[in-house]
């Protein structure tokens, strides 16, 4: 009897992305690291994991147009600002 293979869906891995980035974040706090090379990592996953949830789970991934200017916007100037925040106070600006 022949069995037809598994395929996985995009979604379910992006689903496991996400819940990886998760557990790295979880580990990183845990690990009590610091700095801000650390600090700027778990960043960056907070900003990839919310462009996957509104492109996969938002269904913004094949929007055109200013919708999805508005997701990456929202999500890359807070980052930055956030990121010049963590820079300057490392400096102690």
């Amino acid at each position: 009897m022949m069995q037809t293979p598994v395929r996985i869906r995009s979604r379910t891995v992006v689903y496991l992305v996400l819940m990886g980035l998760t557990v790295a974040t979880w580990a990183i706090g845990r690990a009590g690291l610091e700095g801000l090379g650390v600090s700027l990592l778990v960043l960056a996953f907070a900003l990839l994991k919310g462009q996957l949830v509104g492109d996969w789970f938002m269904g913004l991934r094949g929007v055109r147009g200013i919708w999805r200017w508005v997701i990456v916007i929202w999500l890359v100037v807070p980052g930055a600002l956030i990121t010049l925040a963590f820079v300057l106070s490392e400096r102690g600006v």
